[in-house]
């Protein structure tokens, strides 16, 4: 980040650069109205696909990849995340514009696509103190985060472009059936309680809540924050899990990284965003925002927490099996063994006390 809290990007890591002069040819065909020297960087966060800042002379663009030896296509489908942007930039202003894709992996060596860049600030671990938020204005940021995914979910299905995104019928099932078995892929250790959890929502399993446009991964570092107006969201990032399904599966992801001062020390170091600071909402007032907001029935949002958790400590595990094999050697993913752990006792934990987590 920069110094006025601006997201920005930097040298690319090791095992992570792109062959440029193949970008520049494929870029020259692709987007012709571009000139110019290209230069990249890569933004230094994520932890799952791979993105990049190009600068083609003047034009700055966002250049979207999956991860260099991913085993687990359909959670880094560049076609797709290229597809949803496509049917959603014109309905939904948080949504960057698609400009061009390659799925030709001769060029970088994955799919890839290209979209505008949206200048702003992206909130991670902690509130960087230049932006100096009060108590307040964080707790009016936590409502703002809430209301634009409420705005998601108030899109119409039925619009043809949306409507070819996905089958929101039987998504529950399809998502919690999915989601235990990505865990049998990636699995290398025993985890019972990772275990018992998929045991546990194939029993309690609820019928869809409805459908609408869903994110499936959305937190704080996926949206860009506007410098001028921190409550002012910017953008919406990385879509490649969006497609139409249960609204209150999407809220639940969002609660399932939602870390609280009273949540296992181990989960806490793991933020997605400054949850813990004070003025944050916790997890039981995004939920009631979001009632607020659309008028959902939220009754059952234990479950849909719970199915988050597990839901995360895949995607961790599917990163910490590539790390295991070697497909990477980014050191941050050393210890994603342990984080699965504790993703796996926060779920039961919470269900044996019946609330959204929390000592």
């Amino acid at each position: 980040m920069s110094a006025n809290g601006i997201d920005a990007a930097a040298a690319p890591r090791e095992g992570e650069h792109l062959d440029l002069q193949a970008l520049d040819a494929w870029l020259t065909a692709a987007v012709p109205e571009l000139a110019g020297e290209l230069t990249y960087a890569q933004f230094a966060s994520g932890h799952s696909n791979l993105t990049y800042l190009l600068r083609k002379g003047s034009t700055e663009l966002v250049l979207r990849r999956g991860p260099f030896g991913a085993q687990v296509k359909t959670g880094h489908d560049m076609d797709r995340e290229f597809r949803v942007l496509t049917a959603l930039a014109p309905i939904y202003p948080a949504a960057p514009r698609a400009i061009a894709q390659c799925n030709d992996p001769a060029i970088l060596g994955a799919p890839f696509y290209l979209m505008e860049r949206r200048t702003g600030v992206i909130l991670r671990r902690t509130l960087p103190p230049e932006l100096g938020v009060t108590p307040e204005r964080l707790r009016a940021m936590c409502a703002s985060l809430i209301d634009q995914l409420a705005a998601l979910h108030a899109i119409d299905v039925r619009l043809p472009a949306v409507a070819a995104l996905g089958k929101p019928e039987g998504y529950v099932r399809r998502q919690v059936e999915g989601w235990i078995g990505r865990w049998e892929k990636a699995r290398t250790d025993d985890v019972p309680d990772i275990d018992a959890l998929g045991r546990w929502l194939v029993e309690h399993m609820p019928a869809d809540a409805g459908a609408s446009v869903v994110h499936n991964d959305y937190k704080f570092d996926n949206v860009v924050l506007d410098p001028a107006d921190l409550t002012r969201i910017e953008a919406v990032l990385d879509w490649e899990m969006c497609t139409l399904g249960d609204p209150l599966m999407d809220l639940g992801t969002t609660l399932g990284y939602w870390a609280q001062t009273d949540d296992d020390p181990a989960w806490q170091a793991m933020a997605f965003g400054p949850t813990m600071a004070p003025g944050a909402m916790r997890r039981a007032e995004l939920v009631e925002h979001y009632a607020a907001k659309t008028g959902r029935d939220v009754s059952n949002m234990l479950y849909y927490y719970a199915f988050a958790l597990l839901k995360i400590a895949v995607i961790v595990q599917q990163i910490y099996y590539r790390y295991r094999h070697g497909f990477t050697t980014d050191a941050r993913f050393a210890v994603f063994d342990r984080v699965v752990l504790v993703l796996g006792r926060t779920a039961m934990r919470a269900l044996e006390r019946g609330r959204l987590g929390g000592a």
